[in-house]
């Protein structure tokens, strides 16, 4: 690992992923609030890109991390019942920092770190589930890290939150 010092993101995610002596490749880019803006930072980069959307349930005590290829859409109607978890909405900022600690626009599975409770179930499009390698900010949306599925399942496990893989839309 190089200097973390030097690499944009939480340190705490760079701590873990040492820890875990989990190999990333590090891309650093301006702030990207969205994919449709990060895509164009990632020619070149062999990995599947993701976006992660963060969901509340209607009665507010259940949140949803829900991962998926930047290139496709979700209907919300559609997702509530492939995930079968009621009425859904995009969870708060307010909510975003207490259970992630992050900031909208830097939303990432990295920020199950700060999720101690491991309150956040994770939802993963199961064609997510083949990628070779995997790309996520380092909790803040100037940089892209990448590693490969199996470090990804191996941060997980480490983690601790719940998670399943889930056809999220038809092919």
């Amino acid at each position: 690992m190089s200097n973390v010092t030097n690499l944009r993101g939480h340190k705490e995610v760079y701590q873990t992923l040492e820890k875990l002596d989990i190999k990333f490749d590090y891309h650093e880019h301006p702030p990207v609030p969205t994919v449709e803006e990060a895509s164009r930072y990632w020619a070149g980069i062999d990995s599947a890109h993701c976006k992660n959307l963060f969901f509340r349930n209607h009665k507010g005590n259940r949140h949803y991390m829900v991962v998926f290829d930047y290139r496709q859409t979700l209907n919300i109607r559609d997702l509530e019942q492939r995930l079968k978890q009621g009425k859904l909405s995009f969870a708060s900022p307010k909510r975003m920092m207490k259970y992630l600690g992050l900031e909208p626009g830097s939303v990432s599975p990295f920020g199950l770190i700060h999720d101690t409770d491991n309150h956040v179930h994770l939802f993963i499009d199961k064609n997510l589930e083949e990628a070779h390698h995997i790309s996520f900010h380092p909790n803040l949306n100037t940089a892209s890290l990448v590693i490969s599925q199996a470090d990804f399942r191996k941060y997980l496990q480490h983690i601790g939150n719940s998670y399943e893989y889930i056809e999220l839309y038809d092919v």
